[in-house]
């Protein structure tokens, strides 16, 4: 499975960040860090989403699939931004990939699997023997590939991607990628930590209800 790597360029307290920009805008006293923590957790339970926008978290994302990266990019909010691995510069000649967990339970359909990425990898190098420049090579390059992301993204904009992602009826891979998110975050510092715990929650929890048409039925109220 993937890795996830938190960078030391990370928002060390958001909370306390959160109190101490907030406190600015209300003409508070911000040099009290009990008070700004203070001030920072209101926010969170005042649902103040702007004032989130400031924490920002920078993570290399490594050993998922290009698919669930393609849907990874659809949460803009803030402004993210992020780099991937290139398919123009590196030889993926023997490229890694992801195996869904209902292939992997079948033999005759992980047999199917791995021969198709086998031949797909075995193509891409007799282009690349024959002068076919890597970047054309690469649109053989199946979806299921392992690639690795860097990203600069902001706290508003992954409590909005747990809302949506730690749904149960969210593609696995990506349930999985968030969970491991959440779990480096809470390892990086405390007030990660409570960060994750009070506010990371499929959408069901957050709303109260679910929205969805075709419900899990895991949330009763």
């Amino acid at each position: 499975m993937g890795n996830v790597i938190i960078h030391g360029e990370t928002t060390q307290n958001p909370i306390s960040l959160i109190g101490e920009m907030s406190g600015i805008c209300y003409g508070s006293d911000t040099s009290d860090p009990e008070k700004n923590y203070k001030r920072g957790m209101d926010c969170l339970n005042s649902q103040h989403g702007r004032t989130w926008e400031m924490p920002d978290v920078y993570m290399t994302l490594d050993g998922y699939s290009a698919r669930v990266m393609r849907e990874f990019y659809t949460h803009i909010g803030g402004s993210p931004t992020r780099m991937q691995s290139s398919t123009r510069y590196i030889d993926y000649g023997n490229f890694q990939y992801f195996t869904p967990p209902s292939i992997e339970a079948d033999k005759v359909a992980k047999d199917a699997y791995e021969s198709c990425m086998y031949q797909i990898s075995e193509v891409a190098k007799d282009l690349q023997a024959w002068g076919i420049p890597k970047e054309d090579v690469a649109n053989l390059y199946p979806l299921g590939m392992q690639t690795k992301v860097v990203v600069k993204i902001n706290l508003r904009t992954l409590i909005d991607m747990s809302h949506q992602r730690m749904c149960n009826r969210a593609y696995h891979e990506f349930r999985a990628l968030f969970s491991d998110i959440s779990t480096e975050l809470k390892k990086y510092s405390s007030e990660w930590e409570t960060v994750v715990t009070k506010m990371f929650m499929p959408k069901c929890k957050f709303l109260r209800h679910c929205p969805e048409k075709k419900s899990c039925g895991y949330y009763h109220g």
